[in-house]
């Protein structure tokens, strides 16, 4: 499946240079240095385009972006164009459509970049018939991918956020590091963490980013969980844990992880007459979640959708059973978040950052 996709991305993005540097040939200065020089102008276009390649400084994956995203400013405007010159027979000059196709891909990924990088509170409420005492207050943190989008000082800073919650229990979600993640970076962040004053303490899980990579690093395995758990962070790994005697916590080992125990035996011998949250990265298990009768089940991984029209491709192809937001399928509700920032890609144009802030109340 990944295979197929990466070919079909590959395909098109060659078939997108090609479509740039033809229509970047047909500025009016080019046209005429054209006449004169025929394959000065050729080259004169293709430095142009190559030009977006500046974005690599960021990364790569954010040239790969702005240059897809031309592309398709381009095409749109060319298309717009062609029905106007059809019903009006009246020409407009390609330089510009050019200028209104750089012009709409400038906001479009301007939008993209504040979303990605302004980190927003989002809220939501379930309710149980179970008795779970007070309310509770569940804040759920996904896909921090610590490195150039969101530092180890910035994530401090959105856990000062998180402290004014007043949570009684904070939950990490899985992918905390990516293969950009510096040592500095995780030791801030992990002091951060253990810095969060909460009833019950903070959770965490692995995802799909969290345990591999690790030749790339500056830091090992071990000592990620060494700073984790040295500044009070719990780390489940198919495990439950049973707190105040009011609810459980469950933390599932990432899709990932060849062997991991399925939802069934994690819960075979839990109390059920106790409030159930499970913590599962990656959201693709939901009909045996479901079954399981779990109450509350947090994810991440989707990055809600991240580049539009991507996280749609994910659910279509049944790789994610949810893009974003909440869902609920028999007693079971599940959440999905976008994630406190995102994989290299620095730009969120199909969601926004956020960290989940979810009341549990007595119905």
């Amino acid at each position: 499946m990944w295979r197929a996709i990466f070919t079909a991305i590959t395909l098109l993005f060659v078939a997108a240079v090609v479509y740039v540097v033809f229509r970047v040939h047909r500025f009016s200065p080019i046209q005429r240095l054209a006449r004169k020089h025929r394959v000065l102008a050729w080259l004169t276009a293709v430095m142009a385009v190559a030009a977006i390649e500046l974005f690599a400084l960021i990364n790569q994956y954010a040239a790969i972006i702005v240059f897809l995203h031309l592309f398709a400013a381009m095409a749109l405007c060319d298309f717009v164009a062609f029905v106007v010159r059809k019903k009006t027979r009246k020409k407009f000059g390609y330089d510009a459509q050019n200028i209104v196709a750089i012009a709409l891909t400038a906001v479009y990924l301007g939008a993209g970049w504040f979303f990605a990088h302004h980190v927003y509170q989002t809220e939501y409420t379930f309710y149980t018939q179970k008795e779970i005492g007070a309310d509770l207050r569940v804040v759920e943190i996904a896909d921090a991918h610590l490195g150039k989008m969101m530092r180890g000082e910035k994530f401090a800073e959105q856990m000062k956020r998180v402290q004014a919650t007043n949570p009684d229990v904070v939950v990490i979600a899985g992918d905390f590091v990516d293969i950009d993640t510096e040592k500095a970076d995780v030791i801030e962040a992990c002091r951060a963490l253990g810095e969060l004053e909460t009833r019950y303490g903070v959770y965490y899980i692995f995802g799909n980013h969290d345990e591999g990579y690790y030749h790339f690093r500056d830091f090992t395995g071990e000592e990620l969980r060494g700073e984790l758990t040295s500044n009070g962070v719990k780390i489940l790994e198919d495990e439950s844990v049973l707190i105040d005697d009011r609810f459980y916590i469950i933390g599932r080992h990432d899709k990932a992880v060849r062997g991991r125990a399925s939802i069934e035996e994690l819960t075979s011998e839990l109390d059920r007459s106790k409030y159930i949250i499970v913590l599962d990265h990656q959201p693709n298990d939901y009909a045996n979640e479901a079954a399981a009768k779990v109450d509350l089940v947090l994810s991440g991984h989707t990055h809600g959708g991240h580049i539009f029209p991507a996280g749609f491709i994910g659910v279509a192809t049944g790789i994610n059973d949810f893009l974003y937001g909440t869902e609920k399928r028999d007693e079971t509700n599940f959440v999905v978040s976008s994630g406190i920032a995102g994989w290299a890609i620095p730009f969120k144009t199909g969601a926004i950052s956020e960290y989940v802030v979810i009341g549990i109340r007595k119905n």
